[in-house]
């Protein structure tokens, strides 16, 4: 779980990171290959999101991490919660606004099938939404980190060892 977790954190950077540099840069040709990247970089959180839901299904709980209150359990489970939700709604509402406007969404070349019909105004809705979802991913993002630096900061607990590279919690 630890390796999805840092793909999924990649490619959560890299899907980000190609959309505003496109928004800064001039040039059809490079703005549309930024464009086609933060789609298969966005694509990749979706098959990381199926990947890291099923194997959790499959393994069941994760080990119990340090003692926490009930109202702690209950934000960072929301906060979870949260999280996934919107990996999950993120990728699909920006695969739905590339078919509002005509376009097929590919993925390393393989065209996929598309979510719903052509309809520029619902476009324009899906694009509102996507942006949104964004910004409130990246919202979470940061108090998942901010937890996290919490937990090994102030509490000390060694929680954050779960997670890290090469670390064995």
């Amino acid at each position: 779980m630890r390796v999805l977790h840092w793909l999924t954190v990649l490619c959560l950077v890299m899907a980000a990171s190609l959309i505003l540099l496109r928004a800064e840069l001039d040039g059809r040709a490079l703005r549309q290959w930024l464009l086609e990247g933060h789609r298969h970089f966005g694509l990749m959180v979706l098959l990381l999101f199926v990947l890291r839901v099923g194997l959790r299904l499959r393994l069941r709980r994760l080990p119990p991490g340090p003692p926490a209150s009930l109202i702690t359990r209950l934000a960072a489970g929301g906060t979870h919660l949260a999280m996934y939700g919107l990996m999950l709604a993120l990728p699909l509402i920006g695969w739905s606004l590339s078919n509002a406007f005509g376009k097929t969404v590919y993925l390393f070349g393989v065209a996929l099938p598309n979510l719903i019909e052509a309809d520029p105004d619902l476009g324009d809705t899906l694009g509102v939404w996507h942006l949104n979802a964004a910004w409130a991913l990246l919202a979470l993002v940061l108090l998942h980190i901010g937890a996290a630096l919490w937990h090994h900061l102030v509490l000390r607990d060694g929680l954050l060892y779960r997670v890290l590279p090469g670390k064995r919690a």
